[in-house]
């Protein structure tokens, strides 16, 4: 959900932030750039937290990409979402990775949202650095690390850019 602030009568829409985490090896920054302005369904959430962050989301929400199973794990690049949550359609497809026996097309349990590229970080933000950063020993990936969709809030956003 989106915050709204009351400005001198004037209703301002506030973006929010959002770390996704995905293994290089399978779907990396480079390969969400080379999809275009088209984007990418954000698949294979199978976490009821991390999908209902997901269903938070909002269009041109920010949203950092986070490279996880890999030698150094790191903040790598930036996209933003261009579609909100929408029903898994690989949950009820029995020959997906992400097939759900207990999702029907009446019930579908699972939710996708599409992601854009934005930016690559020239410099990526590796998880050991994000963790001596005072200021980011709150975020989610620090305290739950094993959340594949987190919030992050402006002010953490805000440092983690300027360590880019």
């Amino acid at each position: 959900m989106n915050y709204n602030q009351l400005l001198k009568g004037y209703i301002i829409m506030t973006s929010q932030y959002w770390l996704l985490k995905t293994e290089p090896n399978e779907f990396s920054i480079d390969d969400l750039k080379a999809k275009g302005s088209n984007g990418e369904p954000w698949d294979g959430i199978r976490n009821y937290q991390a999908r209902n962050f997901m269903r938070e989301m909002a269009m041109g929400d920010t949203v950092l990409i986070y490279h996880s199973a890999c030698a150094v794990p790191a903040i790598v690049g930036e996209g933003k979402i261009i579609k909100t949550a929408y029903d898994d359609h690989f949950a009820l497809d029995p020959k997906s990775k992400y097939f759900d026996e207990k999702s029907s097309a009446d019930k579908n349990r699972w939710s996708l949202v599409d992601v854009a590229f934005v930016e690559k970080w020239q410099k990526p933000v590796p998880l050991s650095t994000i963790k001596t950063v005072k200021a980011l020993s709150e975020m989610k990936l620090v305290k739950q690390s094993r959340l594949s969709v987190s919030p992050v809030t402006a002010d953490e956003y805000e440092v983690l850019i300027t360590l880019k």
